[in-house]
């Protein structure tokens, strides 16, 4: 018998309509667009306006995208894992929200939180449920609506963040296209320096959590950023090892979309050139789990099957991996 790996048969990606400039930002704190350009490489993000909206607002569009895509009914879903740090609820699970508004009766759900490492958490995750042959249909979603715990009055970090999210639908293959390897990693020492200080059972929400801006993110920008570069690229080029490839054998770097150094640094270790990154940093700002999904949905068209893709990312807590895919199909965009 074949062996089974979780290929990547579509894609979906949604971003809402709303687009905060850095000149607007340059309204609500002191800075200017070329210090936010200069930086991290954003021009602009988007954020979703409207009260009651929250993370699985942004999934329903992705997960209905990828069925259409696909040709398939919600109610052929086995699994929908969803990898979010800003939940609609601390429970239930946004994935079980999202099941509900879309009509995916048959399908069971869970959520991942891992900063933004999520998505590769989560599509790791899910291909070991294809690969155990009890499940055909598994949806994997990176989403975050980062402005509900984004402080626009705090200029290390309202710069950076945005709304967004994509996804994936994984299925059997057995020609060797799909989630081929991954290596993932955490360190809970960095707690300390990428957070969100309240909210959780160690410091419950109360008048003086709230009165501190505590439930908002706190980042340490130099000490993430130095870990940041060396966990992505290390894991990169780890998983690039282990399966004897060159940058010659990469068709993309799949890269997390927080800084544009940290993505010149990393495709650097690899050896690959500027043409083999997928970049949309500028449009979108950094959507936590959502930016590498969004990346595979903006580049859908230019994937060819059998490319070689590395996916990295590295996020608060701290998390960090690669995962090396085989692309399964053309594009038909």
């Amino acid at each position: 018998m074949s062996k089974i790996t979780a290929a990547i048969t579509a894609v979906g990606g949604y971003v809402p309509d709303y687009v905060l400039s850095n000149q607007e930002l340059e309204k609500l704190v002191e800075t200017t667009d070329e210090w936010i350009t200069t930086r991290t490489g954003i021009k602009e993000r988007r954020i979703l306006k409207g009260e009651g909206k929250g993370t699985s607002e942004l999934c329903v569009p992705v997960a209905l995208e990828i069925c259409k895509k696909r040709g398939i009914s919600p109610l052929e879903i086995d699994l929908l894992i969803v990898a979010t740090v800003t939940p609609d609820m601390v429970f239930p699970a946004t994935a079980n929200v999202v099941t509900d508004k879309i009509g995916a009766k048959n399908a069971f759900g869970f959520d991942i939180s891992a900063a933004c490492s999520g998505f590769l958490y989560a599509l790791d995750t899910g291909a070991k449920f294809i690969e155990s042959g009890r499940y055909q249909k598994v949806m994997i979603i990176g989403a975050d609506k980062m402005s509900s715990i984004i402080d626009y009055t705090d200029r290390a970090t309202c710069i950076i963040f945005g709304d967004g999210a994509g996804g994936v639908l994984l299925e059997a293959n057995t020609e060797g296209y799909g989630v081929i390897d991954s290596i993932l990693k955490s360190d809970g020492h960095g707690r300390e320096f990428l957070n969100m200080k309240a909210g959780g059972s160690n410091r419950p929400a109360t008048l003086e959590t709230v009165a501190a801006r505590e439930h908002y993110v706190f980042q340490e920008g130099k000490t993430v950023f130095k870990y940041a570069v060396a966990n992505m690229s290390d894991a990169a080029r780890g998983v690039m090892e282990r399966n004897h490839l060159t940058a010659d054998d990469i068709a993309w770097l799949v890269p997390h979309q927080a800084n544009l150094r940290i993505i010149n640094a990393t495709a650097s270790a690899m050896g690959l050139p500027e043409e083999k990154i997928m970049i949309n940093i500028q449009r979108y700002g950094n959507t936590t789990a959502g930016t590498i999904p969004l990346c595979l949905w903006d580049w859908e068209s230019k994937l060819k099957k059998g490319d070689n893709l590395v996916l990295a990312a590295f996020g608060g807590g701290f998390t960090w991996g690669a995962c090396y895919v085989k692309w399964a199909y053309d594009s038909k965009n």
